[in-house]
């Protein structure tokens, strides 16, 4: 009788050794020294309680063995952890194996493919921790039948689609990272269960909708919550007040509107507050005041009144808002300049790039000796133990004749600003050259080169480019990119402004990068000079101009050690800032990275050609394989029609329909990605030269499924569309036969509030 449980035993660890040889194969990865795999899994090292040993960096990867099932006679692995090893792969069904599994950790390695349903099946996990990977598709809502997680990560992947509301079943939950992870939409209503929350990271998303009111009155164990750069709107909770143990409150870049509530004064433990980016109005609340200094320097922050520092608060920032506007220089003694930023002087395409290596920290503000120029860095790079203001490559970077120039960058956690000292009036090009050098490209498939520095450029107070990514916009990592920009001087001063806003990755490849950089600065005018372009002397009045920036820089510095909120005013959005503010949001894509992926649109790769102009097969750095469209310029779509295309399709989104990757524009160039279909158009498939056989059935489901992507665009998209232009080669299969409708043609859109019907074009594919 007892050979029975006996045999069990033997099969129990027979499957969990077959089991985790089959994981280990699939990710090449070896056992530690300390156990392993050729025997019973669960001996040596394994059987070890100890956190400590479980997580020894010598010991990993590592698993964790519980033998006190039936009575001390039977084994489990409870733990499995690959932390850091650089693998790739995906995540096998193996295992399903590990039934009594309740802990598994595999970030920071390169892991492709999706998350799997069978992860639900997991049921006894308290931890699940798959962050800095490459992992996509939907986040799976079986994730809500693990009823035991206390901790959910997700951060730092390439996720897509909204948060599951079963996510809401996670009432255990205590803590959920899901930043920069590629998810959109609203935080589901169910979340209001998740009353045992302590830490909420949610930065860098595409979040919609208002900051739900639950978070204030359910979430009540919160003690950190990060949701900047996203795009919420609506006002800050009004019982935000109610977080009494919160320490971190980060609401920055996530478009609220409306006043900050007065009871935001109740926090007790409140170390960290950043409010900056928003179109917050009226008062800032007296909750802190022992500090006078504010009163002296509030002329600098915009629109707020009444500044003071509560005694607790520890550790919160201000970021200037002004330097140099309020000054004014009327006498004028050069004609250009140059800089090599964070750099010794040196001299390329003829052009004498001047000596930025200064250090720079917190605030600090700079003028060079020939009082040409000066450079001002506002900001702590938070987390970092060591911060570098400099960064510095031993790599060849690519794509320019002087890679010299690209050696150094000047790097700043929040805003760092150049300034030109007395100028001669007139229109200017300002060069900017950017190389990014912090991060490994995405080719070397490392989960390091997940990292994404983003940043917007203000030149002359105004916005010229929101959301500059350096490794997207040059196509990869360590190429070099110049950005050219036509401005006019009229006060004798230029300012050129990189700031961070909240948006990019916090954490890769390791905490505290992120910010502004910049390589090179070269400004040169586009008329004749009057001036010699000599050393210009010591005016009064240029004196009085150095003396205030520097007296208001060290105002501002006083802000920054304690107080960040800052306030912007709304700019008129160019063609680029439209297209960004459109909802869901587009992907934007470079020029450069559209044509690398499309071997410079090879012929090879042309899959047809449309009524506005080719569509090309693409691989992107990341092995995603798309369609681009790219628009002739000869085509009569114009940057609006262009504009409606993209509002369009990004705003129907439905499994039989082809899905917007996203989009490239640049000045003449427009160009839309699109999620590529293996088995091209049905018209191919029935009467091309195909492999395909569509049998009957398959015919049949092809029709219907067509005709609910229709009945979509027809009665429950908004706004409603009608195509107009069905056709069997405006629709497409993808590897399953199931068929996405791809061309809207001339799509008339009904307004349920309006008894008229306008019309646009939305484009073909």
């Amino acid at each position: 009788m007892a050979e029975g449980p006996i045999n069990a035993k033997i099969y129990q660890s027979f499957a969990c050794k077959k089991a985790l040889n089959a994981i280990f194969q699939q990710w090449e990865i070896q056992a530690a020294d300390g156990w392993n795999t050729s025997g019973d899994p669960c001996s040596g090292v394994a059987l070890s309680q100890s956190d400590s040993t479980f997580e020894d960096p010598s010991n990993n990867p590592s698993i964790r063995c519980d033998c006190s099932f039936e009575n001390a006679t039977l084994c489990h692995i409870t733990r499995l952890r690959v932390f850091s090893l650089e693998k790739r792969g995906t995540i096998p069904r193996e295992l399903l194996a590990f039934r009594y599994l309740n802990y598994l950790k595999i970030d920071q390695n390169f892991f492709t493919g999706p998350l799997p349903t069978f992860i639900g099946n997991l049921s006894r996990l308290g931890l699940l921790s798959v962050a800095h990977n490459s992992l996509s598709g939907s986040i799976p809502k079986e994730i809500g039948n693990l009823k035991r997680l206390y901790l959910l990560s997700l951060g730092v992947n390439n996720f897509s689609g909204t948060i599951p509301p079963e996510l809401g079943n996670l009432v255990e939950l205590q803590q959920l990272y899901i930043n920069s992870c590629g998810l959109t939409g609203e935080i589901p209503s169910t979340f209001a269960n998740l009353q045992n929350l302590q830490i909420v990271a949610a930065s860098d998303t595409a979040f919609t909708g208002k900051i739900p009111e639950f978070i204030g009155s359910n979430w009540t164990r919160l003690e950190s919550l990060r949701l900047e750069g996203n795009s919420f709107e609506g006002p800050i909770p009004s019982n935000i007040g109610k977080l009494s143990s919160l320490t971190i409150l980060v609401l920055r870049n996530v478009l609220l509107t409306g006043s900050i509530p007065s009871d935001i004064s109740d926090f007790q433990s409140l170390q960290k507050l950043d409010l900056s980016f928003n179109n917050l109005t009226g008062q800032i609340p007296n909750f802190y005041q022992d500090y006078s200094a504010f009163k002296e320097a509030s002329h600098a922050i915009e629109m707020l009144h009444d500044v003071s520092l509560a005694k607790t608060l520890a550790s919160v920032y201000v970021v200037e808002n002004v330097v140099a506007n309020n000054f004014t220089l009327h006498s004028s003694d050069i004609a250009n300049f140059a800089i090599k930023c964070g750099g010794l002087q040196m001299t390329a395409d003829g052009i004498v790039f001047e000596a930025e290596n200064n250090s720079l920290g917190t605030a600090t503000f700079n003028v060079t000796s020939t009082q040409k120029w000066a450079v001002s860095s506002v900001g702590l790079y938070e987390d970092r133990e060591n911060p570098m203001y400099v960064q510095n490559t031993f790599a060849q970077v690519k794509s320019t004749n002087t890679p010299g120039l690209f050696l150094t960058s000047r790097t700043s956690p929040v805003s760092l600003r150049y300034y030109g000292l007395g100028l001669e009036n007139g229109p200017y090009t300002v060069n900017l050259f950017f190389a990014e050098t912090a991060y490994p490209d995405r080719i070397t498939r490392s989960w390091k080169s997940l990292g994404r520095r983003v940043f917007d450029i203000y030149i002359q107070g105004g916005l010229q480019v929101k959301g500059f990514d350096i490794s997207k916009e040059a196509g990869g990592a360590e190429r070099a990119i110049t950005r050219r920009f036509v401005t006019n001087v009229t006060d004798n001063h230029l300012e050129i402004h990189l700031l961070w806003a909240g948006k990019g990755t916090c954490c890769v490849p390791e905490l505290g990068y992120y910010g502004p950089s910049i390589s090179a600065i070269s400004v040169v005018p586009d008329f004749k000079p009057t001036v010699s372009g000599l050393p210009p002397g010591t005016s009064k009045r240029k004196t009085a101009l150095l003396v205030g920036i520097v007296v208001a820089v060290g105002a501002v510095a006083l802000v920054l050690i304690y107080l960040t909120i800052h306030f912007m005013r709304r700019k008129e959005y160019n063609d680029e800032e439209v297209l960004l503010a459109i909802g869901p949001r587009p992907n934007t894509f470079s020029y450069a990275e559209l044509r690398a992926a499309t071997d410079d649109f090879s012929p090879s790769n042309k899959l047809g050609e449309g009524g506005y102009g080719a569509v090309y097969k693409g691989t992107l750095s990341d092995e995603t394989v798309v369609a681009v469209k790219q628009l002739s310029v000869a085509s009569q779509q114009g940057k609006s029609q262009f504009i409606a295309e993209v509002a369009t399709i990004s705003a129907v989104q439905h499994r039989n329909l082809v899905k917007l990757r996203g989009c490239c524009i640049e000045g003449k160039r427009h160009l839309l990605v699109y999620e590529y279909l293996e088995n091209k158009s049905l018209d191919q498939a029935l009467f091309g030269r195909s492999d395909l056989r569509l049998d009957w059935p398959t015919r049949y489901n092809i029709c219907l499924a067509t005709a609910r992507g229709l009945a979509y665009l027809h009665e429950e998209s908004r706004p409603r569309i009608v195509h107009r232009d069905v056709k069997a080669s405006n629709i497409l299969l993808d590897a399953e036969l199931c068929p996405k409708i791809s061309d809207f043609g001339l799509a008339k859109l009904y307004d349920d509030k309006k008894t008229h019907i306008s019309t646009r074009v939305a484009g073909t594919m």
